[in-house]
């Protein structure tokens, strides 16, 4: 089952917030992100807040929709009365899950509740995420022609047998398919990969890799397989049914991603992202990593707002009763103090290739500096320059680096 939520204070039945988030609001953006937590099947290695039909015990997809368009409802109401002026949402992510599970009229609906209860940004990015085997061309078509700018396929491999180990259901032939129909709909077009799956080989990468390129897509995901407790996949691992992840064989692996995709014109912009240009890098993830504010709908989805971080109940059920009764569905929250702000804003924009001013950094930081350039860490001609950029071996050693920067 998905991982417990943190622990934190009581969230307030009304879900008002304290002053303190109106405070410097105006310069910061503002995104909203909807939790879709239905999937078909349960892949072995995921512990997101998913459910299959199995697993609902008490709610409905077919009314998700209206669930969610009365938390965004709130959610203006709450940002106003809390002293916040109004903002037009600049991103929208649509997550899970597999939201394109619902039909694409609910997607619109969602997205018609936040354009008229936060309005929508000029340029504004909508993005959901699918897998392959949810949608068609008129599916796509759908969804641009209401609004959506934007879909991020969950690829992950090539390799049949890689997909079976991952127990993903799609086939890797579709794959040219759907990429073709988002671009017929005028949808920019996101492949998300996972690298370093028991048994997945350097050659078995390669050819995800080529089949990737060989799409163009405007954006690419490569993240590195993460084995959480309680999944299904630990559970193999820990009884030797499957191998253990090799760290050294993931770094090997990386490595291979990140010269195929520069040689072919993506450049990284986040340690496990790339982009064609800076166009096209994900503005929503690029919200989160820069501390900007959202407001995330659904079960078990985070927020935050000035400072403000708080979570949704979990269970659909759970989160349904809430809304129904005009609760707040917010489980708990917590207030971030300067010191777990400071060290979020390092640990992220760190990560990010516009990289971290040295001058922000604590003396204790910056005395760091000069051993992060010795040890190939940082880009030395970034780094005099005023800017701590991570090399191609940094970004391997991305956590290494991050507790040198805030060493006490």
């Amino acid at each position: 089952m998905p991982s417990a939520l943190p622990l934190g204070d009581p969230a307030p039945p009304d879900g008002l917030l304290p002053a303190s988030t109106s405070v410097g609001a105006a310069e910061r953006d503002f995104g909203v992100y909807l939790h879709v937590p239905f999937c078909r099947v349960r892949c072995g290695y995921c512990d997101f807040n998913t459910y299959t039909a199995t697993e609902l015990r008490g709610a409905r997809q077919s009314d998700y929709a209206g669930q969610a368009v009365l938390e965004i409802q709130a959610g203006g109401r709450i940002l106003t009365d809390s002293g916040l002026a109004a903002r037009p949402a600049s991103t929208v992510f649509f997550g899970g899950g597999t939201p394109t599970l619902l039909p694409a009229e609910n997607l619109v609906r969602m997205l018609d509740a936040v354009r008229g209860t936060w309005g929508l940004a000029p340029g504004a990015e909508v993005t959901t995420e699918a897998n392959p085997d949810s949608v068609d061309a008129a599916y796509l078509a759908e969804l641009a022609g209401a609004g959506f700018t934007r879909v991020s396929f969950g690829m992950q491999s090539a390799v049949p047998r890689v997909l079976a180990t991952l127990e993903r259901t799609h086939d890797p032939a579709r794959i040219p398919l759907v990429v073709q129909w988002a671009r017929d709909a005028g949808l920019d077009v996101s492949l998300d990969l996972i690298y370093g799956t028991p048994g997945e080989t350097l050659e078995d990468w390669r050819t995800s890799l080529e089949h990737v390129i060989a799409q163009r897509p405007d954006h690419v995901s490569a993240y590195s397989l993460i084995v959480e407790d309680g999944t299904k996949l630990a559970r193999q691992i820990r009884r030797g049914e499957v191998a253990a992840v090799d760290e050294d064989h993931q770094a090997d692996l990386y490595e291979l991603a990140d010269e195929l995709l520069g040689a072919a014109g993506y450049g990284w912009y986040e340690v496990s992202n790339w982009a064609t240009d800076a166009a096209h890098r994900s503005r929503h993830n690029l919200a989160y990593w820069t501390s900007q504010d959202w407001w995330g709908v659904g079960p078990g989805a985070h927020s935050h707002v000035g400072g403000v971080r708080w979570w949704n109940v979990k269970h659909p059920a759970a989160y349904a009763d809430r809304v129904l009764a005009g609760v707040s569905p917010a489980a708990g929250r917590e207030t971030l103090d300067a010191a777990t702000r400071e060290t979020e804003r390092v640990l992220l924009r760190s990560r990010i290739r516009d990289g971290i001013p040295v001058a922000s950094l604590t003396p204790r930081g910056r005395t760091e500096v000069a051993g992060l350039i010795a040890d190939e860490l940082v880009d030395a001609r970034d780094a005099l320059a005023g800017t701590i950029r991570l090399t191609l071996r940094g970004r391997l050693l991305a956590d290494a680096v991050v507790r040198r920067l805030l060493a006490d």
